[in-house]
């Protein structure tokens, strides 16, 4: 597994982004404004909280931000299911997007339990460090 460096590394933001541009270019001639505006806004906010997260350097914000990513693919999520219930998407779009969005969320998931393993790791060990002195 290659070492990651920089949030452009990691494949859940690779996947987030992929997800956007795809919502993005599928919702162009959509003229259900609101619909539409709201799921590109869904669909951004997954990559970018990721980034955001990342870039904050401390393991505890970088979990604040994915848990905020995984709410957005969420919401994201519910908003696919209307847009095939209202015909803005049809039904095997609809899956594949709706497919691609259940991975994202469970890769963020995975993600979150080893940073959160992480994080409780090294709690664990300032509370030693702080003992020992």
């Amino acid at each position: 597994m290659a070492k990651i460096e920089k949030f452009d590394d990691l494949f859940v933001w690779q996947e987030g982004l992929a997800q956007a541009v795809k919502l993005y270019k599928l919702l162009g001639n959509c003229t259900d404004y609101g619909l539409r505006d709201q799921m590109r806004r869904c669909s951004v906010s997954v990559p970018s909280n990721i980034a955001e997260g990342y870039e904050r350097q401390t393991n505890r914000e970088f979990i604040r931000y994915l848990r905020i990513a995984k709410g957005s693919n969420g919401e994201l999520r519910t908003q696919i299911h209307l847009a095939i219930a209202i015909d803005v998407i049809d039904a095997d779009t609809g899956q594949g997007l709706l497919d691609k969005s259940r991975l994202i969320s469970a890769m963020l998931q995975n993600l979150l339990k080893v940073r959160i393993e992480k994080f409780d790791q090294d709690q664990e060990q300032k509370r030693t460090n702080r003992k020992q002195k």
